[in-house]
């Protein structure tokens, strides 16, 4: 019988905490006190963190909040939380907490059918516009939240947010074509914030957030190093990580800013119009897990994306019915393509939940199935074993699965036991075993490469032990063979995709020969982020190296490990994951904290040893020995070799990915480097490394930062110098011709004692006779700039607003400048024909284009009037194009820049007409000519 409910205090916590440590190391007596580490003393792991959280609520009887167990150090900790919760909720009782007896409320009805997914769109945009358009109140995720509430999104509210984020990028300067890092956990924001980055016409890129303390230096150090290969120039992040990702910086010198959702949607500024993409243009930086080296940034466009999602809705017969159901990290392509992108393509709803939660409780996945009706979810082999080992009868009395019609089982090794677990546990509430089916990936491929077919079950291949270990053959193997080993078939490939498996020289081999695999299709990607040498090495001519061996039988896909994993000792083809299952199992070893990998043998003529590093918190001599017999001995039967060496290493020495994988290479290099033993630093320590590591990058900035602003008071006081002898020229000097050639030296003058250097390029010579000059027009200063570089007298063109008196209009008439209204039409019309008029005669006029400036990069439309002039005069447009000017003084900033400047003179364009065809052509010939040398895209509508 379960005992009573006590109130929270140190000897009930302890004692929960003692048992759980004494099931996790048998034999050893813990001794917990309430400054004890969880990690670091106690070996408590993540999952393990999860089965506290059970026996906590249980035991004291009240709701806890899982991310706060989870993520405490010390019992110390708990303690206090245990009892600020018993302080809100006196009384609580051991049932249900509120929040799982929610779960089991009626259903929603199934929800009604939408439109056909967009067949033809060319990006991911289009994919969002097409279902805003037509369905634009349908729900599209529901996020369900650690207390079961649940937050909707639908699609006119993820353009619309999209929109706004994406404008507040470009305020922020983003470009089009740049990088912006997402480290979010899952959420809303994440999908808003995704979508605001392709609106902006950048590439999103997913980072995982920091998961644990002890392992914070590893982690940002980790994405420091994605930041600096992709050159994010922004992060956003959330509020609780956004101080430490505020040492970022100083690692990866191309980020400047950090960001919340809340600084993209909470703001003030208007959204932006959508910067227009193609399908070859990138969508997507996927960062490889890293397991078997450096993570490597995948290159995904909206057609490889796209392609994915339509052969894997294809292959699984998705339409607007279905109901996904997830709680896969949004940084993993399996939580953002496979389940979100592609309910978003489709048009049926997800239903997500954090990771967190889900480990907290794995019955709410289930759960969330039966409650929303799901018909497809996928997850990680480990997520079918969780429920199968976690969840009593209790958790899931009254739970129907029969709705379940697809459960996909990817991204790590797939187990033969745990598929047949699943369905035997779960067949009593209406899961049918043909739902399972095992599926393979991997970024390079976008997301799917080979699936089962839906409805079939799992194919299971039992081969003879001997001839794969040394022949690389898969011979069926017979029903009595103890020693048969099992692989599971991971289907057929996705439609318009090719699988091979080839030896070493990329010859073709029979079914059943073990060899390394590769592939091709639309899917594939064209290379890995600036990183030629990586690039080179996945490519087979037309066909991508996936970096796994496996064979094939009757077309269907059996993966047998990864090609760097892979051990070669004694003849022996050696695969480390059957040796580090059941390593993992015995007693006083950490469950998934057990890795096998090769080095090289120097007198083993191509052999290599094989090295076993296995977690234990065991400490006494004769346990470690037993424990080191047990390791070998498993060796020895299942590989028919015992291991070369077995390390017994301490808690958190296997580093692993995000994803949970373990990266062998970077063991191999500690192990050869004789740094596996590592002490485990203190968070504030791990910070105070980061940061002396990031210093001299911030010293840098903040020099350069101060050093530019004392130029920006700089430049001030020489443009204050030469204002009087300005001023002075303006009003004494009786002619324009003096006039202009006084204000020209002065403005050279200025720019050179401000530090500018101004280059000018002359594609073609300025025509002797009368011409309309058209610029670009980027920053106040254009003027000044103008007036410096250009090789003879103009007179500007400007708004009529101007023209009300004081200062400013003065001395633009002393200059011979031209104003006419751009509000009264009927005074416009006669102010084209007075320009027309005056063009004819010298010096030439000069018109910005474009009517105004802002901020943000980029060329605005162009306005008519310039090229009307032209036209009626019969005059010709030299267009000018300014570099330089709005880094120089952008708009907003007082203080000036350090930039170079440059003007380019093009070649001068006839205007071949007066009509409204021939202007509509001359603007266009005028843009382009401009946007050729001015260095900024050209933005919506120009």
């Amino acid at each position: 019988m379960d005992k009573p409910p006590v109130p929270p205090g140190e000897a009930a916590l302890i004692a929960v905490i003692d048992a759980l440590a004494n099931e996790l190391h048998p034999g050893r007596r813990t001794r917990t006190g309430l400054d004890s580490r969880l990690d670091h003393d106690l070996g408590f792991d993540s999952l393990t963190r999860v089965e506290l959280l059970a026996r906590l609520e249980k035991r004291f009887g009240m709701a806890l909040p899982e991310e706060e167990v989870i993520g405490a150090d010390t019992p110390r900790q708990l303690l206090a939380l245990l009892q600020r919760q018993a302080r809100r909720a006196p009384g609580a009782t051991t049932s249900r907490p509120p929040a799982e007896r929610a779960e089991r409320a009626p259903p929603p009805a199934p929800p009604q059918l939408a439109v056909s997914p967009p067949g033809v769109a060319p990006t991911l945009q289009a994919v969002l516009a097409w279902h805003a358009a037509r369905q634009p109140q349908r729900t599209h995720v529901t996020f369900l939240q650690a207390d079961e509430a649940a937050e909707t999104l639908d699609y006119r509210g993820l353009a619309d947010a999209a929109a706004a984020a994406g404008g507040a990028l470009r305020r922020a300067g983003v470009q089009p074509g740049q990088c912006v890092a997402i480290m979010l956990p899952s959420g809303l924001d994440f999908f808003r914030c995704f979508f605001g980055t392709l609106h902006a016409g950048a590439v999103p890129v997913p980072l995982y957030p920091p998961a644990r303390p002890a392992l914070l230096e590893d982690h940002l150090r980790r994405q420091a190093g994605i930041l600096r290969n992709c050159e994010a120039p922004v992060l956003l992040t959330f509020d609780a990580v956004r101080p430490l990702a505020r040492l970022l910086p100083g690692l990866a010198p191309a980020l400047r800013q950090v960001l919340t959702p809340a600084d993209l949607l909470g703001g003030a500024g208007t959204p932006a119009a959508p910067v227009a993409q193609n399908p070859d243009d990138l969508a997507l930086i996927q960062y490889t897990s890293g397991s078997t080296g450096q993570p490597k940034g995948v290159a995904l466009t909206h057609a490889n994306l796209l392609a994915n999602i339509r052969a894997w809705g294809q292959a699984l017969r998705l339409d607007a019915g279905d109901v996904a159901v997830s709680w896969l990290p949004l940084y993993h392509d399996m939580g953002l393509i496979g389940a979100w992108l592609g309910a978003l393509y489709q048009g049926y709803p997800l239903v997500l939940m954090s990771p967190l939660d889900f480990l907290a409780r794995p019955e709410r996945w289930l759960w969330a199935i039966h409650r929303y009706r799901g018909t497809v979810s996928a997850a990680p082999n480990f997520a079918f074993e969780l429920c199968v080992r976690r969840l009593a009868d209790v958790d899931l009395d009254g739970l129907d699965l029969s709705t379940w019609r697809f459960a996909a089982n990817g991204a790590e090794p797939v187990s033969p036991a745990t598929l047949e677990r699943f369905a035997e546990r779960f067949a009593p509430y209406g899961f049918a075993p043909e739902t399972l089916a095992p599926v393979y990936g991997l970024a390079e491929c976008t997301v799917g490469l080979t699936v089962t077919p839906p409805g079939r079950g799992p194919r299971i291949d039992r081969i003879r032990r001997e001839p794969f270990a040394t022949a690389s053959r898969a011979e069926a193997a017979d029903a009595a063979d103890p020693a048969a080993l099992r692989f599971v078939s991971c289907g057929l490939p996705l439609p318009g995709h090719e699988l091979r498996v080839v030896d070493a020289d990329d010859r073709a081999l029979d079914e059943r020969t073990v060899g390394r695999l590769q592939f091709r299709g639309p899917s594939a990607t064209a290379g890995y982020y600036r990183n030629p040498g990586a690039s080179a090495a996945l490519f087979h001519g037309d066909w991508l190296d996936t970096g796994d061996f496996a064979y094939l039988a009757e077309g269907e896909l059996y993966l047998c490990g990864r090609a760097k994993e892979m051990i070669i000792r004694g003849g022996r083809n050696v695969y480390p994951y059957e040796l580090e299952q059941a390593a993992g199992e015995l007693p006083g070893v950490r469950k998934g904290c057990v890795a096998a990998f090769g080095v090289s043998d120097p007198g083993g003529e191509g052999s290599e040893r094989l090295v076993v590093v296995a977690e234990t918190r065991e400490r006494g001599a004769a346990a470690r020995a037993e424990l080191h017999r047990r390791i070998a001995a498993l060796g020895s039967d299942l590989l028919g070799l015992p291991p070369d060496e077995v390390v017994l290493a301490p808690p958190h020495t296997v580093p692993k990915t995000s994803s949970g994988k373990i990266r062998r290479a970077e063991l191999r290099s500690r192990y050869l480097a004789g740094t596996l033993a590592q002490a485990q630093r203190a968070p504030w320590l791990q910070v105070l490394r980061l940061a002396l590591a990031g210093l001299p990058e911030h010293l840098r900035r903040h020099s350069g930062r101060l050093a530019d602003r004392l130029h920006g008071l700089w430049a001030w006081a020489m443009l204050g110098l030469h204002l009087p002898a300005t001023f002075a020229a303006l009003w004494l000097l009786p002619r324009a011709t003096q006039r202009w050639t006084a204000c020209r030296l002065l403005a050279r003058s200025c720019l050179r004692l401000s530090g500018y250097r101004c280059e000018r390029r002359m594609l073609a010579p300025l025509p002797d006779g009368p011409c309309v000059l058209v610029a670009n027009h980027a920053s106040y200063l254009d003027g000044l700039v103008l007036a410096a570089i250009l090789p003879r007298q103009v007179r500007f063109v400007a708004k009529g607003e101007l023209a009300g008196g004081g200062l400013l209009h003065a001395v633009l008439t002393r200059l011979g400048t031209r104003f006419v209204d751009r509000l009264d039409a009927r005074r416009s019309v006669a102010d084209a024909r007075e320009l027309a008029d005056s063009a004819r005669e010298p010096p030439p006029l000069l018109f910005f284009a474009e009517g105004t400036f802002e901020r943000e990069p980029g060329l605005r439309p162009f306005r008519l009037g310039a090229f009307q002039t032209a036209a009626v005069a019969r005059i010709p447009v030299v267009p000018l194009a300014l570099a330089g000017t709005r880094r120089m003084l952008p708009d907003g900033d007082w203080l000036p820049h350090v930039a170079p400047l440059r003007l380019t003179v093009c070649a001068p364009l006839p205007p071949g007409g007066s009509d409204w065809a021939a202007l509509i052509r001359l603007r266009d010939e005028a843009q382009a000519a401009i946007l050729a040398h001015c260095g900024e895209p050209a933005l919506p509508g120009a």
